[in-house]
This record gives C-alpha cells, structure tokens and sequence, in this order.
C-alpha cells in the first residue's frame, strides 16, 4: 500500500484567520495610497533648481517652490543649488562641510607639489564655483565634482611647476591664482561641465616638514636683507638730494660771483677808455685833475699840513713845530 501523506486542516498552516485576509489588502492598498500621495509632491528652495527626469529621461528644470511629479519612481528630482557659491578644498578639509565635493578622501595626498627648480612645496588652495548649467552637470559629464577635483589639480601642479619655490611662496601667489583661474575656466567651456569657476585662491604655501626650520632661517634672511636695503633706500633719499641741493646752490654762488667780478671787470674797463679818451683830447688838463683827486683822496690822512712860498725867509721860529714834544725833553740842554 502507497504512503499517503497526512491532511493538515487550513487552521494549522500557519497562515491568516479568514477574518483577517478581507482587512489586510484594503490596508495595504491605503498604504500604498499613502506612499504615492506622499512622494507626489516636492519643494523647491529658493537658491537651487530641480531637474525631473521621468523613467531617467530629462524633462524639464523647475523653479524654486512646491511642485508634484508621478510617484513610485515614475519621476525622479535633483535639486541643484545653482544661486549658491560652492567650493573645493584641496590639501586640507574643512569639518562641517555639507558639499561633498568640497574635500577628498585623502587631502595630504594633494598638497606635495614640485617646482620648476625642482624644491618641493605643500600648496593649499581654494577653488570656488558655481553650477551654471543643470542639464550639462548632471548628463554631460560623468561625477563632475570629481572631474573638476582632478582638473583643478592638473593645472595647479602645471602652474607652479613652471615657476621657482621663491616665486611660489612670495610674489608669484597672485600670478599663480590667474593664470589657473583662466585655464580652469577655458576647460570647464570646453567640457561642458556646467560651472562657472568664479575664484582659485591659494591658502597655505610651506616646504615639507624636514626642511621648514631651514626655509624659516633663509626667510628670516631674505626679510632682513630687504629691511636693510630699504633703510639704504631711506638714507640716500634722506641724503642725495640734500647734497644735490647744496651743489646747485654752490654752482649758482659761483655764478653769481663770477658774474658780478666779470661785471666790475668790465665796468672798470669802460671807465678806464672814458678817462683814456678824454686825456688823449687834453693829456694837461686831464693829468691835473688827476692830480688833484690823488691829493684829496691823500692829504686828509697825513695830518697837519703847512704851505709855505719858496720865497718867504724865517718862518721857522713862528711855526712852533716843537709844540708835540714832551715837557722834559724840551727842559734838556
């Protein structure tokens, strides 16, 4: 005889009471009902745009606001904060950060860099953007926070790996900053990426740990240097052109004195031919005078003066020339 298997009664199968299989669809149905109300609807905020995409197919981009779209995975919704300035960190990270293309994994790896004159460098820097284009970020490009991670440090490293570890670190930051800004901007337009690169700023430029207290010693050189340079600098625009000043007055001194000796030289001469000129017309009556201007410029220093015709006999006696003399030596025999 076949075994025959027992027969279990519908009570022992473990399932539902008949009661409870009438109320379990209808609740699952007003779930599900729930469920589909529930994802029917989103919002906007004010600084981004949506993009819907029905069955992964672009739609349309939505404005900031409430909107509704098919549920249960009908239509899908990114929001992007195209009003918002984002930006990425490269060598460092920030806590907190809510982009999660503003940090890598692993930022020490970003920072060590090699300069043109082969010396290596830790550059920190900042790259800050904006998403443009919607449609172009999300399907024009594959994981375009990342693209733009792995540009941006292609062209960093292009930048200073032209330039010398001096420049790097003192006066070629600037340069460095807009000649990568310009360049990243150029390949952002050419692969349609969707951004707007606004801004590269470098942060924090330093030589790697075994050689900083050295780099610290030369700076501390180069900034001494140039303090005594600039005293220099102080001193010679402090003491050329007061020196500049008292040659120019020296010169012009010179020039006055010689000037007014040429001019008495010269007026002595005209006065010289005037009396010339008029001594040839009368050599006697000009020689007279000449004589009698010499006598009145003399005489009034020689003192006493007596005149006497050549003719006139015992004047002495009346004269009193021995008046000046002592008292004793007139007494004297």
């Amino acid at each position: 005889m076949a075994f025959r298997p027992p027969v279990i009664p519908p009570s022992h199968l473990g399932g539902l009471p008949p009661g409870l299989n009438g109320l379990l669809l209808p609740g699952l149905g007003g779930l599900a009902l729930i469920i589909a109300v529930w994802s029917s609807w989103y919002t906007v905020p004010s600084d981004s745009i949506a993009v819907l995409q029905r069955f992964g197919k672009f739609q349309t981009e939505t404005q900031p606001g409430l909107h509704f779209k098919i549920p249960l995975g009908v239509d899908t919704v990114t929001v992007l904060p195209v009003k918002r300035q984002l930006k990425q960190e490269f060598g460092f990270a920030t806590e907190g950060a809510t982009n999660p293309d503003q940090s890598s994994e692993s930022p020490g790896e970003e920072a060590p860099m090699v300069t043109g004159d082969l010396n290596a460098a830790l550059v920190e820097w900042v790259v800050q953007y904006r998403i443009s284009e919607p449609v172009n970020y999300l399907f024009a490009i594959r994981a375009p926070g990342t693209t733009l991670r792995d540009l941006s440090e292609s062209v960093m490293r292009e930048a200073v790996g032209d330039r010398t570890v001096d420049e790097v670190i003192t006066i070629g930051r600037q340069e460095i900053e807009t000649e990568a800004l310009v360049k990243m901007q150029r390949l952002a337009a050419r692969y349609n990426m969707g951004i707007s690169v606004d801004q590269v700023q470098l942060k924090n430029i330093n030589p790697p740990a075994p050689v900083q207290g050295s780099f610290n010693e030369v700076n501390q050189a180069q900034q001494e240097k140039e303090k005594l340079i600039n005293e220099a600098r102080r001193d010679y625009n402090k003491f050329i052109p007061l020196a500049e000043g008292e040659k120019d007055q020296r010169i012009r001194e010179a020039e006055g004195y010689r000037l007014k000796r040429i001019n008495e030289a010269e007026g002595d001469v005209s006065r010289f031919n005037a009396v010339l000129a008029q001594y040839l017309k009368a050599p006697e009556v000009t020689r007279r005078r000449l004589y009698l201007e010499t006598l009145r410029d003399v005489l009034p220093a020689v003192g006493n003066k007596v005149i006497v015709d050549e003719g006139m006999k015992g004047i002495l006696p009346l004269l009193n020339l021995d008046k000046k003399q002592p008292q004793a030596e007139r007494a004297a025999p």
